[in-house]
């Protein structure tokens, strides 16, 4: 019997080790170097708010005016990324947005040297992919 109960808590110690060495970090270690990459950096995001009648051409949207406003940012873009709007982070609750781009930089002042003179250009473009006024967020990635 002692032989038994032996076996088991040090069969409950090992699972245990085992389990608390995998709870040490919440993120995979390739999601953490990508983080540390991110921090520091400006994030630009472009949230389009969902709502009944209002339209999105998401094909446009990826192949003509990311690229095109991209192309304004130079080197000082790092990466910039498109999401499409699945549901809301609630049941049963309307999307919130239909899509969000987003533009990661390192500095915000270039990007607004670059964004000011051709502002009207972009504007003029969402009429070819939405009928809708994007919400604007600038933010610092933090981690």
């Amino acid at each position: 019997m002692k032989f038994k109960l032996i076996v088991s808590a040090l069969l409950m110690t090992i699972c245990f080790a085992a389990f608390s060495q995998g709870k040490q970090s919440h993120e995979p270690k390739n999601h953490q170097a990508l983080a540390a990459a991110e921090k520091g950096l400006i994030k630009v995001s472009v949230m389009y708010p969902f709502s009944e009648g209002k339209t999105f051409n998401m094909e446009y949207y990826e192949s003509k005016h990311m690229p095109f406003v991209a192309g304004l940012l130079g080197s000082n873009l790092v990466k910039y990324t498109i999401e499409k709007g699945l549901a809301s982070g609630i049941p049963n609750q309307p999307l919130p947005y239909m899509a969000i781009g987003t533009f990661y930089i390192k500095n915000l002042g270039e990007y607004q040297a670059a964004i000011a003179p051709n502002r009207d250009a972009i504007r003029a473009d969402f009429a070819n992919y939405t009928n809708v006024s994007p919400v604007i967020l600038v933010s610092e990635v933090v981690r």
